[in-house]
């Protein structure tokens, strides 16, 4: 996720700042290309894992926090499918269009899968606290938001207008699933930080999630009616004004939510500037955030236009390009080494299970 934004910031500058595009550009493909290896790389070890032990899937579904991890899967996705979209679509054309079009597809069906079942699988199984609530139970609902946004520009590729309507329709319908239900937690995370102040050092990290569905919820919704503006015309759907209608409607709420999203920004800053971390997986819990923000501000200042977010988004983009390096140089030393990457319900189990020889051993003597 964190990589394929980078890669997609790097594109939406290169289109804005058009005397640096060649080399924007290219460092956006370079950034692309390994993010598919990633995607590709994690994707085959997981699968791996889970087919040669299989018991993990199920330690790993019970898990109240791991098992929120699995919305990444098809927001990571989702990247990998806009960049499709923007930079081999129109060099390749063709039947790379069709190709899109089914990738997305399934990366909603997946991205409904997670938001509705994990939230579900809470309700049902999982033994939760508010006190040791995190905003990492917004993973699985994001990713219905991440998959409108995505829907938005694949439509704008699809020469035929109804199947760009049909991804539209699907895509507000996504919309609405997602950042209603973000709304709600976002409440009772607000509630658990002004009751049990903040979370611990391990997860600090965490407070910048909030900034994910309000910023790609409003980059979405602006992307959306900016689409519907084209194609509700062109297929003559609702009135003829629908589209223009929209498209204003989806600029007010884009604004409305990035104004929110500075308030979790303030408490993300003012949080971390308090306290001492150490480095762990959870850095990267920086850079997707703060990077789908940042698309929000950057596709404000061509709408309105504006030089104000044009600049801003520029500064934001360049300092989730450079969190990328510091994060990434951090993971590579750590994974190198071997101490970075665990399974937490594994670690559980190995606990439970030293306890139980501790008190066998301790009846025995």
């Amino acid at each position: 996720m964190g990589t394929g934004i980078v890669s997609i910031l790097l594109h939406t500058l290169s289109t804005i700042y058009t005397s640096y595009h060649a080399s924007l550009n290219s460092l956006s493909i370079i950034f692309f290309v390994f993010n598919v290896f990633l995607f590709t790389l994690i994707f085959m070890i997981s699968v791996l894992r889970y087919t040669l032990y299989p018991a993990t899937w199920n330690l790993m579904i019970q898990h109240p926090v791991q098992s929120l991890f699995l919305g990444t899967l098809p927001m990571g996705f989702a990247t990998i499918i806009n960049m499709f979209a923007l930079v081999c679509v129109p060099k390749w054309g063709g039947a790379s269009v069709q190709v899109v079009w089914g990738m997305w597809w399934i990366d909603a069906a997946v991205s409904v899968a997670c938001c509705f079942g994990l939230p579900w699988q809470m309700m049902t199984t999982h033994k939760n606290s508010h006190e040791k609530m995190t905003a990492a139970w917004l993973l699985p609902i994001v990713a219905p938001i991440v998959a409108a946004a995505s829907g938005a520009i694949v439509a704008n590729v699809l020469p035929d207008p109804q199947h760009a309507l049909w991804t539209i329709v699907t895509s507000y319908v996504l919309w609405g699933i997602g950042v209603p239900l973000a709304m709600v937690v976002l409440v009772i995370y607000f509630h658990k930080l002004a009751v049990y102040k903040l979370p611990p050092q391990e997860v600090i990290v965490s407070v910048f999630l909030p900034l994910g569905p309000l910023g790609q919820g409003g980059f979405g919704i602006m992307q959306l009616g900016s689409m519907a503006m084209k194609t509700f015309p062109k297929t003559e759907t609702l009135h003829p004004m629908a589209g223009e209608i929209l498209y204003v409607l989806g600029f007010g709420v884009a604004i409305i939510m990035w104004g929110f999203g500075l308030v979790w920004l303030f408490f993300a800053i003012s949080s971390i500037s308090r306290s001492k971390f150490p480095f762990n997986m959870g850095w990267w819990g920086f850079t997707f955030p703060i990077g789908v923000f940042t698309t929000s501000t950057l596709t404000m200042g061509e709408e309105l236009p504006s030089a104000f977010f044009r600049i801003l988004g520029t500064a934001f983009a360049i300092s989730v390009t450079a969190l990328w390096l510091v994060v990434a140089a951090g993971t590579a030393k750590n994974v190198l080494y071997g101490n970075l990457i665990e399974a937490p319900c594994l670690r559980e189990i190995e606990k439970a299970r030293q306890m139980k020889l501790e008190t066998e051993a301790q009846f025995g003597a």
